[in-house]
């Protein structure tokens, strides 16, 4: 809203501010606030708040716990939904470390030197998400439930769809803090919801995300529901995805606009960056144990594949004109950390336009129906969280992308969380204790 910190302090006086939210997301994508006073936030320009690390779940050890938030005066935004008089506002935050230098686990940094890379080889990259999400109702105590809000199909209206005036004010909502909603609708689940907002620059994209995430908690619980953000949370029904859609640019020029013309080399190259190294960043694409319940089945894809308009691929090339040309990245899920996800993606394409990778020929099949000699000649997505951290603790691409120290310690977490799964008699048990009510 406002880029430098003294229109940031003239915004505040003159709209009645009352609270400021400092907040930012562990390395898992757990969004995380501290509260100030506004009359504390010219200190917090300058010399950052500092919070306890330790306590922040892969962050750090408690003999150097000490980090500080440092907001980013660009992304000052007005929690409608918070009650008045007396505004509240929430920027995202950059984190140091005590000298002022950047954490290494700071995973919106990750991103923001994935973008510094893309423009120092003349391109620019456009992003944009579309995820999806189950109402549940709650109980008595407002605890969440295993029952669904509704039992609508796809692109359904009331009655069977119960969540229009829910998705109405998550939209205005948007609206008024400055992100523009796309579209949205019921989606196939029962209690399902999808809603698509304008593509953007991937930092924007992933600071919007974790924003349209907490707003529609929030909307939800207001009206006495539990959004979940778990990839798969009915058995039965389809899981939910977050598809990533990517245009590339240069010199003004959409590059997937010609993708199968003579010049369109480089997008084809990035579609073949993204296809190489989508089994080692899998990981962060589907964190969790949950994520692989979901993938090969409900259209969300299994193998490594690439086609026009298919939803059975791994990534589709959606029929579209002009600005809107662009590849949809069908794997990821809700649950990731959006800046390490884009930033993993991002460089994934980028690596394949500097080794100038020939992109497979399309897979024009429907792989949930294809037989195996089709399927056979195909790589697998992991099946598995231990599959998925095997791959990544072996990826020197992972390793460069995301800095030695953030990908130990978040392997190290992971691993953890893979055994103990493995570990679990009762799976759905561990899904509740670990998962829903809390994604």
């Amino acid at each position: 809203m406002n880029d430098t910190a003294s229109e940031v302090l003239t915004f505040m006086k003159e709209n009645d501010v009352q609270f400021v939210r400092l907040g930012f997301c562990d390395l898992f994508g757990m969004q995380k606030n501290i509260s100030i006073l506004p009359d504390q936030l010219p200190a917090a320009f300058g010399d950052g708040v500092s919070f306890d690390a330790h306590a922040i779940r892969g962050f750090r050890d408690t003999e150097k716990s000490d980090l500080f938030l440092c907001p980013d005066p660009a992304t000052l935004t007005v929690l409608p939904w918070r009650p008045g008089p007396g505004r509240v506002v929430r920027f995202y935050c950059d984190i140091k470390n005590p000298d002022g230098s950047t954490f290494s686990g700071d995973s919106r940094q990750v991103l923001r030197q994935a973008v510094r890379r893309c423009g120092e080889l003349g391109y620019v990259c456009s992003v944009g998400a579309e995820c999806e999400f189950y109402l549940f109702k709650t109980d008595e105590n407002g605890e969440p439930t295993h029952t669904p809000f509704d039992r609508g199909g796809y692109l359904d209206i009331a009655p069977l769809d119960r969540g229009e005036n829910v998705r109405r004010e998550i939209c205005l909502c948007l609206e008024e803090m400055g992100i523009a909603p796309e579209a949205s609708h019921h989606e196939q689940g029962p209690g399902q919801n999808e809603i698509d907002f304008r593509f953007g620059d991937p930092l924007s994209c992933a600071d919007h995300l974790l924003s349209f995430q907490s707003v529609v908690k929030a909307i939800a619980a207001r009206g006495g529901l539990f959004a979940s953000f778990m990839p798969k949370p009915i058995p039965d029904a389809p899981g939910s995805g977050m598809h990533v859609n990517l245009s590339l640019h240069q010199n003004g020029r959409n590059l997937f606009g010609g993708l199968t013309d003579p010049g369109g080399g480089a997008a084809r190259s990035f579609l073949a960056g993204i296809l190489s190294r989508v089994p080692e960043i899998t990981l962060f694409l589907n964190p969790i144990a949950n994520s692989y319940d979901r993938l090969g089945s409900f259209e969300a894809p299994r193998y490594v594949s690439w086609s026009h308009q298919n939803r059975s691929q791994l990534v589709r090339i959606p029929a579209a004109f002009g600005e809107k040309v662009r590849m949809e990245l069908r794997s990821p899920d809700p649950s990731l950390n959006p800046y390490l996800a884009f930033a993993l993606i991002l460089s994934a394409g980028l690596d394949g336009v500097r080794r100038g990778l020939e992109l497979p020929p399309a897979t024009d099949v429907d792989l949930y129906t294809a037989p195996q000699a089709v399927t056979k000649a195909l790589t697998p997505l992991p099946g598995s969280l231990d599959q998925a951290v095997r791959l990544a603790k072996n990826s020197a691409f992972v390793r460069d992308v995301v800095g030695p120290e953030l990908l130990d310690r978040y392997l190290r977490e992971k691993e953890a969380e893979a055994a103990a799964f493995q570990a679990a008699q009762n799976k759905d048990a561990f899904y509740g204790e670990r998962y829903f009510g809390r994604i």
